[in-house]
């Protein structure tokens, strides 16, 4: 009686393997292209000067600082926009982050019925469109006087980045040990005591991870700045950006835009770039329970 020879199938199996890195890779590159692609664009069209700035060169002919050097012209006053846009981003992220943190603690440790639903609404806040509230909002800030002003920007963005890091937050504190805590009350802490000194060391990676996320969000925000700030002196790049003049009187601002937001770009990049593990660690650290 005989049988049939076994076909190897480690060929095929190769074979499948090495299609599946190349779609991989191949799908990779597309994506990094896609996302990529803008940036490069902008930063070369800033290094062109308005005479050349649609040749639709893919590297610029004759490189000039021109651009960049009308941004920080003392008409566009842009280094009066980045202070603000500091103070600004810094201020949401500071307190979107205080608020964040005990909201968070409070929705993980506590028990109490509907507590994903309280969560999920929580959540679906940040997805209210800022449009719809924007102009009762200039009203109402209209007659406390706060138009142009820095709490008149602060206290909207805090309203909108606050959401997404109470929903960051929340899955670290759910994932820690609360062992760790009741063993802090045993050795004689208090409850804020153990909050302090055991469990927000161990979320440093979720709080981290929220600031910079917040930060971003806050830097990038233009429709609610552009409508409470009517004066150079309380606006953030963003608005300063929309609002250049060119090179000259009677040139389009397409190349100091280009260059403006390079310089607003690239320190968020490279913020990115330096921690990105840290980032990384921190948005899958809290889903892992």
């Amino acid at each position: 009686m005989t049988t049939a020879p076994v076909r190897d199938s480690r060929p095929a199996m190769t074979a499948h393997r090495w299609a599946g890195q190349i779609q991989f890779w191949v799908g990779l590159v597309l994506i990094a292209f896609f996302c990529l692609a803008p940036f490069y664009w902008m930063a070369v069209s800033s290094l062109k000067s308005p005479e050349t700035i649609f040749d639709n060169r893919l590297l610029p002919q004759d490189p000039s600082a021109t651009n960049y050097l009308a941004v920080f012209g003392a008409d566009n006053d842009f280094s009066l926009a980045l202070r603000n846009s500091l103070i600004v981003a810094g201020s949401v992220t500071v307190l979107s982050l205080i608020v964040g943190v005990i909201a968070s603690y409070a929705l993980a440790r506590l028990k109490f019925r509907l507590k994903s639903v309280v969560l999920g609404l929580f959540l679906a806040t940040s997805m209210f469109p800022g449009v719809a509230i924007l102009s009762p909002m200039f009203q109402l800030f209209a007659d406390w006087g706060w138009i142009n002003t820095y709490q008149a920007m602060i206290i909207p963005d805090v309203s909108f980045t606050l959401p997404l890091g109470v929903w960051i937050l929340t899955g670290f504190f759910v994932a820690m040990p609360w062992e760790l805590e009741e063993a802090a009350r045993v050795d004689g802490c208090t409850a804020g005591e153990a909050f302090r000194k055991v469990l927000l060391p161990l979320a440093v990676p979720g709080v981290f991870t929220t600031a910079i996320l917040v930060f971003i969000a806050a830097w990038n925000e233009f429709m609610i700045a552009n409508s409470m700030t009517q004066t150079p002196s309380a606006q953030p790049v963003t608005v300063a950006i929309a609002k250049f003049t060119g090179v000259s009187q009677f040139d389009q601002p397409f190349g100091t835009q280009m260059a403006a937001g390079v310089v607003v770009t690239v320190p968020l990049v490279i913020i990115v770039l330096i921690f990105q593990r840290r980032i990384i660690s921190g948005l899958t650290s809290g889903s892992s329970r």
